[in-house]
């Protein structure tokens, strides 16, 4: 019998397609053909048995891709491995994983999971930070090097304090990535942090004059000068203040502040002064956005970084018509909470009820049994803190004579 010609790259070339597929044989090389099909598709396909005794079809490729040397090699491994028992081309090497991919699963697995109450300000800080220079970017290849000029970035354009909150959900991630890894380790190292850590505990509070000088540029300055001089008037964190909804406001003015998951503690329903009253009511409701400083969307308000660096050149222009041109020293918005639990002391306030406005946990027993809500001593409180304020925003010309003449 004579034997069968065999296939060339020009016979394939020429092969005609037929009204259904056709199966060609390869005389070369057992369990290897050529399939054509009605539309003049063609490719080369192997076959063979498995240990099994399965029959095993593996397309090796096409034929306007591969020549017939090219696919009788491919066929030839292809077909030893599915008579070996094993898939008929080997798996490629998984694609590394990206900086993105192992900072979502990260926030899935980690964050989510354990329901971290930081998790919006992680999520913020990957997007503000991270991803705009490690997006795409192979997540074993970031070295101490990358770190350090990522901080670097961070720390020229927010100052140290931003750094070290970014160096610590990075250390978090890698950390993280390392519990899960048989040969990956974290390149984060002591001595990267950008402040000392034994001054990280701030004492800065604002002074009258700088007290004056940042309410009358906050005043001028929409939604994120309102937050400021909320913060000042009703010692809240920020937090709290940009995610106050108008369900949170009662008509008769009662701040109803919510809990959220694994939260020690808050100043609870807090009976607001006119003036902090009057800066909530002048908000503009938009559109379905539940929240009284609105955000893209139906979110809340975000933009920290633009608006208090914004902020503070116009504060230190203001401050400097009446501090002998002097630059404003650094400050932060958390530095408002302490400026205003400083003033209610001030103000008289007994110390215990200032905790409780600013929703401290009080300590020891007293902390325990002590289940009384202090509604009316909260709201007198705050209500002294807006009377000093005042005083310190308008202080009275000082006309006062002595009753009496000095010796």
């Amino acid at each position: 019998m004579a034997r069968r010609k065999t296939l060339t790259d020009n016979m394939v070339a020429k092969l005609k397609p037929g009204p259904k597929r056709l199966t060609l044989p390869d005389p070369e090389l057992r369990g290897h053909y050529l399939r054509v099909t009605p539309t003049g598709a063609k490719s080369y396909v192997a076959v063979a048995r498995a240990p099994g005794g399965k029959q095993v079809w593996a397309t090796i490729g096409g034929a306007d891709v591969l020549t017939i040397g090219e696919a009788r090699e491919r066929a030839r491994a292809a077909i030893q491995r599915i008579k070996d028992g094993l898939e008929p081309f080997e798996a490629p090497p998984p694609e590394p994983d990206s900086f993105k991919a192992v900072a979502e699963n990260y926030v899935e697995r980690h964050v989510k999971a354990n329901r971290l109450r930081s998790q919006a300000e992680i999520e913020r800080i990957l997007d503000t930070h991270m991803y705009p220079s490690w997006k795409d970017r192979e997540f074993a290849s970031i070295r101490r090097g990358d770190v350090t000029r990522l901080l670097d970035m961070v720390q020229d354009a927010n100052g140290p304090g931003a750094a070290d909150h970014v160096l610590a959900i990075v250390r978090g991630i890698m950390n993280w990535y390392a519990s899960r890894s048989d040969d990956y380790i974290s390149p984060i190292a002591r001595g990267m942090r950008r402040t000392d850590p034994k001054s990280r505990k701030r004492a800065r509070i604002l002074d009258d004059d700088e007290i004056r000088a940042v309410w009358k540029v906050a005043e001028a300055n929409g939604t994120f000068g309102a937050i400021i001089r909320l913060a000042l008037l009703t010692a809240q964190r920020r937090e709290k203040i940009a995610t106050v909804k108008w369900q949170d406001v009662t008509i008769d003015g009662v701040w109803d502040i919510q809990a959220e998951d694994r939260e020690k503690g808050n100043g609870g329903a807090l009976v607001l002064p006119e003036t902090a009253l009057a800066i909530i009511r002048e908000q503009t409701r938009i559109g379905e956005n539940p929240y009284v400083f609105a955000g893209r969307g139906d979110g809340h308000f975000k933009g920290y970084s633009p608006c208090k660096r914004a902020f503070d050149v116009r504060v230190t222009k203001a401050l400097s018509e009446v501090a002998d041109g002097e630059p404003l020293p650094r400050w932060t918005l958390h530095d408002l909470r302490r400026t205003a639990r400083s003033l209610m002391a001030r103000a008289g306030v007994r110390p215990d009820i200032a905790e409780r406005v600013m929703g401290h946990t009080i300590p020891g027993v007293e902390g325990v049994y002590d289940r009384h809500t202090y509604r009316d001593e909260k709201a007198d409180a705050l209500k002294r803190l807006a009377g000093l304020i005042a005083l310190i925003l308008d202080p009275p010309a000082n006309n006062v004579m002595p009753l009496h003449a000095e010796v």
